[in-house]
């Protein structure tokens, strides 16, 4: 491998924080495509770290009788702790305190100065220590900061601005000529608006707090925190390390292809940064990806949840390769999402125990019981159309996987990886390797275990990047070496490039399903914490209200019983008549990144031609059934009165997928 590396980011985490869910996820995205690209035989570089100055640590430290670095070191240390027990290939964790992160940083000043970016004045306006952000009169949402509620401070002081406002049309520009540069496309729009809306200089020094890199020659003011902070991902890159020239090492890994981000510091990443950058002469980021929120069973991320929340506690309860799958598989990255014990013990139960851990297993379990463990692959016989589907199916997935995953669709390239999961399941079933152990041919039988096993070691490869200890435990039973992974990533997902004769062994379930007994000690347990975690001390607020007697006899449901319910917008593709039925039509439907068949009892109502390009509504978490010998992977909603059947629609209309809530 040679040349540039991939180069992708997370934030720097604040260390006056306890590491949540929000940190675990973007820096697991990040690992995620980090890890794909290196499955792609490239070079990756994953950087994360800690922010470790500004006032409000300051007075954090103050407050614990510590020391600020001293503070600043034990709290970062728990960031390092869950990245490892997260299983995250960081290539580089920066700290702002570290000398050459200080160097990089009064490198970029000294070089905004040269421009003549860099004036001193005297800055009166209101101050959100909190979000270390400065704002107008006009952003304050009843007298508080727009993004924390918290109070702000009246601060008049001698700073240093930046001429952010001279940036206002370069950056427009920018945007215009690299539309990529934010995303999702909702989050460029919002940033356009928001610059076309005017730029007002910003202030980039105090003098009110030491504890942060001095302005080089005036060491009374200390450089505001964001133009610190956003600094690390050039100086861990090595900027601020080589004099003159571009100030960048030959071998550095500058610019990043992609910094991973929530969306509250969106602003900060997408104009402030840039803008900095164009003014010092360096080359700007590839993409800024903005991710959405979680809210925690339905309701806002706070400390009053934090113990329900807790990363580590999710891990000893469901495993590390289970939360990575849930939080990247449950909503599209870049929207916001809802994390729900329920929903997530679903996927457990039912994407990885049922489908993806009862494939491996019955099929190994085959492979020893009618061929002593050994994988051989041998001719096709008679049914060799079978395996041609599923060979097929596998190489259509493996390109729609590389597609997704390179345009950051990590829920789609899941999505994906699962369609060959069904599509092999659903192969063994109908090639009935217990039947061809009982009658041959002989060779048929070869045939499909083989092709089983192929399907397992295409799926291991394109799990990696998300469950990486499944995919070796995959790999391990099915009796790869141990470097399998070092492969070409084309050879990887090749459905015929499975070694022949390979030695298998039977492991554990890979994922154990959740029974009803373990399962509803877990929701005791998650609603115990949410009611105990209020910070008054005094519980209650989070926990779900059970139903009473009445509720039944009234046919009241709780809002838990309505969250069961996963309801999604889809657009129909195609319609048609079920032979021998007035009643019923077939749908074939689009989800975005998945398509379902719906059988659907409104033929007395429209036509087929009429349904299609139509936005419907569904529910995809039905059990399938089926209904004149087709299978229906759903329910159509429609609503019924005196004028007939209406289907169900979304106002404006939606994109095939959308979560109904």
């Amino acid at each position: 491998m040679s040349g540039k590396p991939f180069y992708v980011t997370t934030p720097i985490y604040y260390v006056n924080d306890k590491p949540h869910l929000g940190h675990a996820y973007t820096t697991v995205a990040a690992d995620a495509k980090a890890r794909f690209h290196r499955l792609r035989g490239e070079k990756a570089q994953m950087l994360t770290g800690t922010d470790e100055h500004g006032q409000k640590l300051e007075q954090a430290a103050r407050e614990a009788g510590k020391d600020p670095l001293a503070f600043a070191t034990e709290n970062s240390q728990k960031f390092r702790e869950l990245w490892d027990k997260l299983n995250i290939q960081v290539d580089d964790y920066i700290r702002t305190t570290e000398e050459r992160h200080k160097r990089g940083v009064q490198e970029l000043w000294r070089r905004v100065q040269a421009a003549g970016d860099i004036y001193k004045d005297e800055y009166e306006g209101k101050y959100c220590v909190a979000c270390e952000n400065f704002l107008t009169d006009l952003q304050l949402v009843d007298g508080k900061c727009p993004d924390c509620g918290r109070p702000v401070e009246s601060v008049r002081e001698e700073s240093y601005f930046f001429r952010l406002s001279k940036y206002e049309q370069p950056l427009l520009e920018y945007y215009e000529s690299h539309p990529k540069f934010i995303q999702p496309d909702t989050r460029r729009n919002e940033i356009v608006s928001f610059v076309r809306g005017g730029l007002r200089d910003l202030s980039v020094s105090r003098t009110s707090f030491q504890w942060g890199i001095p302005v080089p020659g005036d060491p009374k003011h200390v450089i505001y925190v964001w133009f610190d902070a956003l600094s690390n991902y050039a100086t861990a890159a090595g900027f601020g390390s080589v004099e003159g020239g571009s100030g960048l090492p030959d071998d550095t890994p500058w610019p990043a292809d992609q910094h991973f981000i929530g969306k509250d510091i969106l602003r900060f990443h997408s104009v402030y940064w840039p803008a900095f950058l164009l003014s010092a002469g360096v080359p700007l980021p590839g993409q800024v990806f903005s991710h959405g929120w979680w809210t925690i069973e339905g309701q806002k991320m706070s400390k009053s949840l934090g113990n329900a929340v807790d990363p580590h506690w999710l891990i000893e309860e469901y495993g590390v390769d289970a939360i990575r799958y849930f939080i990247l598989r449950e909503i599209p990255f870049g929207v916001d999402g809802d994390f729900s014990h329920r929903q997530l013990i679903n996927r457990i139960n039912s994407d990885l125990a049922n489908d993806l851990g009862n494939l491996l297993y019955r099929t190994l379990n085959m492979v020893r019981r009618y061929r002593g463990g050994k994988l051989s692959r041998s001719a096709e016989g008679p049914g060799a159309a079978n395996e041609e589907a599923l060979s097929g199916a596998a190489a259509g997935v493996a390109a729609r996987y590389e597609t997704q995953m390179e345009e950051t669709n990590l829920q789609g390239g899941l999505r994906s990886v699962w369609e060959l999961v069904s599509a092999a399941n659903k192969y063994i079933d109908a090639a009935a390797p217990w039947a061809l152990a009982k009658s041959g041919p002989e060779e048929r039988l070869d045939s499909a275990l083989y092709h089983a096993g192929a399907a397992l070691r295409v799926i291991a490869a394109m799990i990696c990047p998300v469950m990486p200890a499944t995919a070796d435990k995959i790999a391990a039973q099915l009796g790869l070496a141990g470097d399998w992974l070092s492969a070409p990533f084309q050879e990887l997902l090749d459905f015929y490039a499975m070694p022949d004769g390979l030695e298998t062994t039977v492991g554990p379930p890979l994922f154990p399903r959740i029974e009803d007994d373990t399962r509803a000690a877990l929701e005791k347990k998650v609603a115990a914490r949410i009611a105990g975690g209020d910070e008054n001390g005094e519980g209650g607020g989070g926990a779900e209200k059970q139903k009473t007697d009445d509720d039944e006899a009234a046919g009241l449901i709780t809002i838990e019983d309505f969250r069961r319910l996963d309801l999604r917008t889809a657009t129909v593709e195609a319609a048609e008549n079920i032979p021998k039925s007035k009643n019923l039509l077939k749908l074939t439907v689009s989800l975005g990144d998945e398509r379902r068949t719906i059988v659907a009892g409104v033929a007395k109502y429209f036509t087929p031609e009429k349904l299609i390009g139509r936005t419907v509504v569904i529910v995809v978490n039905l059990q399938p059934a089926k209904l004149m010998g087709v299978e229906s992977q759903g329910m159509l909603l429609a609503a019924e009165d005196g004028g007939g059947l209406k289907l169900v629609g979304v106002e404006g209309g939606a994109s095939p997928g959308s979560r109904i809530r």
